[in-house]
């Protein structure tokens, strides 16, 4: 009997205590499962609407693909800078890639002011951001000054570990020969030949342009 009475009375103490803590923090609980309610629910909502998206820029970019088949490239054209602007990584590179490919704006600034803003307002694995930077600078080398190719790829130059650093050097070195600054150019060719493990083609091509200029 006294072993119940006990048990009793600790039950009694334990909810009296419980009942007290909940009173006490009745307005943080109820906050706490609010703001829980609302992050759930703003999480899949968020999840919901980035799906969405995603599926508008894909049918997007297959209409664009129906335009520019059709011969329609003004349309085309229009859609994949909306697709650009729309900044999700997957579909506005696929639409820069197909705006060069197809060469669909003769502007080269605009073309490189579209390189900017989808570098500056997409997340990219780092390797995918210099393969970017790379392909800007391949893209701009037909027209810009060599101050400004030189600050363009200037990231992928510091970076030792980048698989597009030796494709960036061997751009470098074709242009200043295209330019027929061959002191320049060696110096580019000749880093090449100093990196190990590289693509056979790229010593191939870096050897062939120094016979040149050694032969000049």
């Amino acid at each position: 009997m006294p072993e119940n009475l006990f048990k009793t009375q600790y039950d009694l103490t334990k909810k009296s205590k419980l009942k007290e803590f909940y009173e006490s923090n009745k307005i943080l609980i109820y906050s706490t499962i609010f703001a829980l309610i609302i992050i759930i629910v703003s999480y899949s909502y968020y999840q919901a609407s980035k799906e969405k998206k995603k599926i508008y820029l894909s049918e997007n970019y297959i209409q664009a693909k129906i335009y520019l088949e059709s011969g329609n490239k003004i349309k085309a054209v229009k859609i994949l800078k909306d697709v650009i602007f729309a900044n999700d990584p997957t579909y506005a590179t696929l639409s820069l890639t197909m705006i060069l490919n197809e060469n669909l704006i003769s502007d080269k600034n605009e073309v490189s002011k579209l390189f900017d803003h989808l570098i500056e307002n997409n997340k990219f694995d780092q390797e995918i951001r210099y393969l970017l930077f790379y392909k800007r600078a391949l893209y701009k080398s037909s027209y810009v000054e060599e101050s400004e190719l030189l600050e363009d790829t200037k990231s992928l130059l510091n970076n030792e570990e980048s698989i597009w650093k030796s494709h960036t050097l061997l751009l470098l070195g074709d242009f200043f020969f295209s330019k027929r600054e061959f002191i320049k150019a060696k110096d580019f060719y000749l880093q090449i030949l100093s990196i190990k493990n590289l693509q056979p083609e790229l010593y191939v091509h870096a050897k062939s342009q120094l016979a040149l200029i050694n032969n000049d």
